[in-house]
């Protein structure tokens, strides 16, 4: 009998040494990288998922749909937020269209509208929405009173939500788009490179992964 415990116990121990010695599936420098300096998250209760993101990209665009399935299993210790990415004028405009429908209560209506809308994939001319005028009459199009749509696009919130995400975005390091950054330690990007994931999908994997990693830090 002790011979078979000793035995047992050996076997266990061989097998646990093997699966400590697999590397890790995700690899930091391969498919992720580690931000410099951790930027603060809204709540540190929480594992935060940002994703930056652009209404003109059409890498974003079709990250869209495997961004909306992910969401649906979304774990209760894990809050997602979008951020804007920002690096010119147009995409300064599309980053204020985001908080003005925030502001609006409209994002959930009218959040694809707007991507599909500068995507060309709607009926009629491409529409970029990069002009106030455009961007009113198609929140007027979708039932927003103009006077709301006014008071929104030129109020102080909104101006300093977009200033605050175009310090995020710097903060995070990102230059390009999409990006998700996990608990503001983590960020892996959809271009082949150091520290980018090369499918939608994959950068999704390593989300999951990094999820997993800052959920097991915190239990230590």
């Amino acid at each position: 009998m002790k011979l078979f415990v000793k035995s047992f116990a050996l076997l266990a121990a061989f097998i646990a040494g093997i699966a400590t010695a697999q590397p890790a599936r995700f690899l930091e420098g391969t498919h992720y990288e580690t931000i410099a300096k951790p930027v603060r998250t809204a709540d540190p209760n929480k594992i935060e998922v940002t994703e930056v993101f652009w209404y003109g990209c059409p890498h974003c665009y079709a990250f869209e749909p495997l961004i909306d399935n992910w969401l649906k299993k979304l774990p209760a210790d894990v809050a997602f937020v979008r951020s804007p990415g920002m690096w010119n004028p147009m995409m300064n405009t599309h980053a204020k269209i985001l908080y003005v429908e925030q502001a609006l209560g409209t994002f959930e209506k009218t959040h694809q509208l707007v991507f599909d809308t500068i995507q060309g994939r709607v009926a009629g001319p491409r529409n970029l929405l990069d002009k106030p005028d455009d961007i009113k009459a198609f929140f007027v199009a979708q039932g927003v009173d103009p006077a709301k749509f006014d008071a929104a696009w030129g109020s102080f919130a909104v101006a300093t939500e977009v200033k605050k995400a175009e310090a995020r975005m710097k903060d995070y390091g990102v230059s390009g788009v999409p990006c998700l950054i996990v608990n503001g330690k983590y960020r892996t990007c959809g271009r082949d490179g150091i520290g980018e994931a090369k499918a939608h999908d994959e950068m999704l994997q390593v989300v999951d992964f990094l999820v997993a990693k800052e959920r097991a830090a915190a239990k230590k």
